[in-house]
C-alpha cells in the first residue's frame, strides 16, 4: 500500500485531510515548525489517534511520519 493510499484511507474513514491532521497536530502540541515538538514521544500520538480518530496502529504511524515530515502527499 502506498503512503498515499493510507492517507486517503484516512480521510475517507474520518473526514480529516493531512491538513487537518497537521492542525489537529499543532492544536495539542505535539508539532513545532515541520517536525514533532521536542520531548514528543510518537506513541503518544499514537495512542491518541487511536482513541480520538479510531485509527488502526498502521495508520495512526502514517500520521507520525506525515507530522515528522519523513513522508508526503503523493508518496509511494
Amino acid at each position: 500500500m502506498s503512503f498515499q493510499a493510507y492517507l486517503d484511507t484516512i480521510e475517507k474513514k474520518t473526514g480529516k485531510s493531512p491538513a487537518d491532521l497537521r492542525a489537529m497536530a499543532v492544536k495539542n502540541g505535539w508539532t513545532q515548525g515541520a517536525a514533532l515538538a521536542p520531548g514528543v514521544r510518537p506513541i503518544a500520538i499514537v495512542e491518541a489517534l487511536k482513541a480520538e480518530l479510531g485509527l488502526g496502529h498502521g495508520h495512526a504511524m502514517a500520521v507520525v511520519a506525515l507530522l515528522k515530515g519523513q513522508k508526503k502527499e503523493g508518496d509511494a
